[in-house]
This record gives C-alpha cells, sequence and structure tokens, in this order.
C-alpha cells in the first residue's frame, strides 16, 4: 500500500524517552532533545541521530533546499576530508588554529576535516567556468562540518561535528554580488519563518571570513551565546561585536596641565577610585595584551570592560592573548597596575571612541604608587588607533538614533557574507570578459547550521510538558495514541491508516504493555502538533483531539477527526 510509509507505529520504532534529565546538561533543548529520544551523545561533542530527530532533521534539509532551489541555488556535495593545499593558500591552515581537525594519509600526506568550504567552492568554479556567460552561479551543499570546539556543550548547539548547509555566489561584478546577496537574505527569511523560528537579522562582523558586508540571523534563546542588541525605537539590531560608535572629540582647552598624585596600594580601578572619592567613569583602564608577542594597550573607561572578541577581531589573523608576569620583567617603562598612556615607549596605544581626542582622564603614571589626573587624549597623549572594544551594555545608546539598547541572548542559525575578491584572488578566480579580457570574480558566502536549528527549535518551541514542534518540521502530523485495550488499539491503527491514506504522516503508539499515563506523557515529550486519543469512547468510535501547543480537546467521530486533520 502506497501510504503504508506514512504510519510508524511506535511497536516497532527504535525509541526510548527517558524520565530524568541528562546530567550533563545545562540548556532546555540538550534535555528535551535526549529525554524524548531525538538523538544520543556518542563522544563530546559527537551526536547520533535516532529515527525520530532524523525525521526532524530531514523536514529542515527539505525546507532549505525547497528555498535555495528557489532562487537558482544548484546542489553539489563536495568531500569532507580536504587536502591542506587550498587552505594554505589562504592562510587559513594556519588561521584556524586548533579548531581545525588536522590529520595525516599513510603516505605522510597532511589533510584536514573541512569546517567550511569556501576555498573548494572557488576551486570547482575555477575548473568548471572559464567564461562570463557561466556566471552568475549560486553552488550549495548540506554537509557534515567539523570544528575541534575547545570547550563543546549544550547537546547539539556546540558539536565538533555538525550539519551545515553552505552555499556560494560567484559573479562579475560588484553589483552582481549585492543581488546575489538580496536573494539569499529573502530565501533565510523564508526558511526561518517556515521553519517557525523567532529570529532578528543582525549586522555582524565577519571575523576569519574576511570580506566587507555580514549579517547574522539569530534565534533569541535563554541557551543563546551570541549576545545581540536591539532597538526599541528603531530597526537598529546588531551583534553587540558589530556596534560602533562615532568618534566625537571634545574642546579639552579648560583643562589644567597634567598632574601626578600619590596614589598608594591602588593597582585596580575600584581601589583607585575609591581613594580619590571619584567614579571609576572618571579613570582611563589600560589593558595590557600581546599581539604575535608584541605587547599593545588598549584603552577604556575604568567603568567599563574590555570586549577581547572585538580586540581579536580587529587583529585578526593575529594571535592576542594577554601578557602575565613574566612580561613585565625588564620593562622599566610597563609598571603593573599604574600604566598610563603617557609616555609609553615601543607600545602601540589602542582605545575606545569614548577616549576621543580631548577627554580628560585619571590614569597610571607608570609609578608605582602614582597616578596621574587632567591627562588629555591628543594632548598628554596619542592614541594609535580608535577601535570599538569595550563589552556593549544595557542602556548603551543606540547608533543610529540614541535610545537606550536593549541587549539579549540568541543562538546564530544563519550568516550571510559579501567576501568580495579574497579567495577569488587567492586562486586566480578570472573568466572571460564581454571584451575578451580577464574578469576577477567576486564571491558571497552563505551559511544556515541545520542541526543547530534543530536544538533553536527545541529552544523556542518546548514548555514544561516536552517539545512543541511546528507543524513543518514536526517528526509527524499526528501522534495517534492507543490508551491500551485491545478495542481501543485496533481503533488507533485503523485511524492512523485513514490519515496516512489521507497523506499526513502519522506515528502512531500501539506499543502493548505500555501504560496510558507513559503513552500521554510520551505524547507530550515528544511534541507532535495534534495529539489523537482512542480512549474510553473508542466503542462508540469517538477519539479525543488534542491541540499540542495549546491543550484544546475536542471529541469527534473517526469520520469527523480524519476530514478536520486531512483539511
Amino acid at each position: 500500500m502506497a501510504h503504508a510509509a506514512q504510519v510508524q507505529r511506535m511497536s516497532r520504532l527504535m525509541f526510548k524517552t527517558l524520565r530524568d534529565d541528562p546530567a550533563d546538561a545545562e540548556v532546555l533543548s540538550h534535555k528535551l532533545l535526549v529525554r524524548a529520544g531525538f538523538v544520543r551523545r556518542t563522544a563530546a561533542g559527537v551526536w547520533s541521530w535516532l529515527p525520530l530527530g532524523k525525521k526532524v532533521l530531514a523536514n529542515i534539509e527539505r525546507i532549505v533546499r525547497e528555498e535555495m532551489d528557489a532562487i537558482g541555488g544548484q546542489e553539489v556535495l563536495l568531500p569532507a576530508l580536504l587536502p591542506k593545499e587550498p587552505y594554505e593558500a589562504t592562510g587559513r591552515w594556519e588561521e584556524y588554529g586548533a579548531e581545525l581537525f588536522r590529520l595525516k594519509d599513510r603516505r605522510g600526506g597532511d589533510y584536514l576535516l573541512g569546517p567550511t568550504h569556501e576555498e573548494i567552492f572557488t576551486q570547482l568554479v575555477k575548473d568548471q567556468c572559464t567564461s562570463y556567460k557561466d556566471l552568475p552561479v549560486i553552488l550549495y551543499q548540506i554537509q557534515t562540518k567539523y570544528r575541534d570546539e575547545a570547550r563543546p556543550r549544550a547537546g547539539i548547539l556546540r558539536g565538533r561535528e555538525f550539519q551545515m548547509k553552505d552555499s556560494y555566489s560567484f559573479d562579475t561584478a560588484d553589483e552582481g554580488l549585492a543581488e546575489s546577496y538580496a536573494l539569499h537574505r529573502a530565501a533565510y527569511q523564508r526558511i526561518f519563518e517556515r521553519l517557525g523560528l523567532d529570529y532578528r537579522i543582525c549586522a555582524a562582523i565577519a571575523g576569519a571570513m574576511g570580506g566587507s558586508k555580514s549579517e547574522e540571523f539569530l534565534a533569541p534563546a535563554a541557551a543563546g551565546e551570541d549576545v545581540f542588541a536591539d532597538c526599541p525605537s528603531c530597526d537598529f539590531a546588531a551583534n553587540t561585536e558589530a556596534i560602533t560608535y562615532e568618534l566625537k572629540p571634545v574642546d579639552a582647552a579648560g583643562v589644567p596641565a597634567l598632574e601626578e598624585i600619590p596614589t598608594p596600594d591602588t593597582p585596580t580601578i575600584e581601589t583607585l577610585a575609591a581613594h580619590l572619592d571619584v567614579p571609576a567613569s572618571a579613570t582611563l583602564k589600560n589593558l595590557l595584551v600581546k599581539v604575535n608577542g608584541e605587547i599593545v594597550a588598549v584603552g577604556v573607561p575604568g567603568d567599563r570592560e574590555v570586549d577581547m572578541g572585538k580586540v581579536e577581531a580587529h587583529f585578526a589573523p593575529a594571535v592576542v592573548e594577554l601578557v602575565t608576569a613574566e612580561d613585565f620583567v625588564g620593562r622599566d617603562d610597563l609598571v603593573r597596575g599604574y600604566v598610563g598612556p603617557q609616555g609609553l615607549e615601543k607600545v602601540t596605544y589602542l582605545a575606545d571612541p569614548r577616549v576621543a581626542p580631548g577627554t580628560a582622564w585619571i590614569t597610571g603614571a607608570n609609578e608605582e604608587g602614582l597616578h596621574a589626573k587632567n591627562v588629555v587624549a591628543g594632548r598628554d597623549f596619542e592614541v594609535d588607533a580608535y577601535v570599538d572594544v569595550v563589552v556593549v551594555q544595557e542602556g548603551d545608546p543606540c547608533p543610529n538614533c540614541g535610545t537606550g539598547l536593549k541587549l539579549d541572548r540568541a543562538i546564530e542559525i544563519g550568516h550571510i557574507f559579501q567576501l568580495g575578491r579574497k579567495y577569488a584572488d587567492a586562486f586566480q578566480l578570472d573568466v572571460l570578459g564581454q571584451n575578451g579580457k580577464p574578469v576577477r570574480v567576486t564571491m558571497g558566502s552563505y551559511g544556515i547550521g541545520v542541526s543547530r536549528a534543530v536544538a533553536a527549535l527545541a529552544e523556542q518551541h518546548a514548555d514544561d510538558k516536552g517539545l512543541c514542534w511546528p507543524r513543518e518540521v514536526a517528526p509527524a502530523d499526528v501522534h495517534v495514541v492507543a490508551a491500551g485495550k485491545a478495542k481501543q488499539t485496533e481503533l488507533a491503527l485503523d485511524v492512523a491508516d485513514q490519515l496516512g491514506a489521507a497523506g499526513l504522516r502519522v506515528l502512531v503508539d500501539d506499543r502493548p504493555g505500555v501504560s496510558p499515563g507513559v503513552k500521554f506523557t510520551d505524547a507530550e515529550l515528544i511534541g507532535v502538533p495534534t495529539i489523537v486519543v482512542a480512549g474510553r469512547r473508542a466503542g462508540e468510535g469517538v477519539v479525543e483531539v488534542k491541540d499540542r501547543r495549546t491543550g484544546e480537546r475536542e471529541e469527534l467521530t473517526v469520520a469527523e477527526a480524519v476530514a478536520r486533520l486531512s483539511a
């Protein structure tokens, strides 16, 4: 029978629910996906997908494919085991650092497990496309990626092996790239709306990917590792790492000359502010870091923290580390706890725009037990580069309209980049132009975390009983529960077959020897959108239809239930 595949009998399903949360589970999605029998841990950051989980994953893949195909994307599948040379050509063999899984074959050749595929797609297009007539082209794949996370956590949210859709656009001109980017942006909006995810589009930094314009699609959730800022008054939204403020110099004409003041035992901002009875915001904090081994000072107002992610992004791909006690040995110009930018020698000085020219500060005097006041930026010290490096706080002004920003945690579910010619330059990706001369191709890169979307959905669509999947991604359309007696099981199987014949995907709980209470609890935990119970009125041909999300119940005859649900 053609419809048989639509009906999954739980008596034949490899499936086991757990009553208790896994001991190592920190976040809701981790707890529920394991308890409901969707995934199982194989190793740290490595997960096996069980039949119900694989159905959800496949539904997400289907939606992604449909929307990618709709914008003219062509699906390919590239290897995950990749040679070292292409990644050496772009510098990412080193840039990725410890995150890259590196391995050798039996002949000593170097390989990696692909974290992302810009290099390989660029080479593929170089091989296949030779003329402007071959472009534009959008290629995509849904494939397993590998990153050796230092701390895999939160179940499938931060794994070392994960499913990702990555696509790449190739155009002959910047206008074409902008168009390909806009196509992807709109496709992503349709994908996440169909998935049933609440999301925000946020300005982002490109990081190791390179390129110019970059936006993230973030799903607000308590378990999120990203923090984004949302303006309540305008449409501004950005990952906090991407927020930048204008440099606004002030007039320092009335500020007295720099004056050194004794401040014994005040090596921290807190002790200094207390000693002088001034707010921390009046002081200048100078954090010392090492960039590829060279010491760099970073200046921010004393009441703010330095966002190391922003510092690292500024210096990428260089390695940034905090200084240690050993770094002060033999450096008379660096006095721990009393560093000031005035008179710093052989040290690059980076400052946040809040340390604008003309602003006056209390800061270290580069001598033990001594600070200086009336230290003016641009008069008493020079800033080598201004970079937004502070941790954004709730209430900071919106860069667009000045309203206080709201901060929220979120899960990154998608990221789109206008890469430009970084990778095309590395591989001399040219095509013959209309005038017969070579044209350098420009690229975009676009990712969606497919397996991560499962976790994001579980975070956003759950209640105290379990999961509540949106219909398009649920492992089934209807979950039919036989309360237990033979007559009830017979009716449940009949209803399931009729629904299956009508084209619905049906999960039917016909497990013998399992109590009705356990079956009902499992149905709530699994989270199929509609639950149909063959219970006390089964003998009359009446079933209960329940909406998993709202809890609304209605008693209907089998014919009514099948007609209602099929519609």
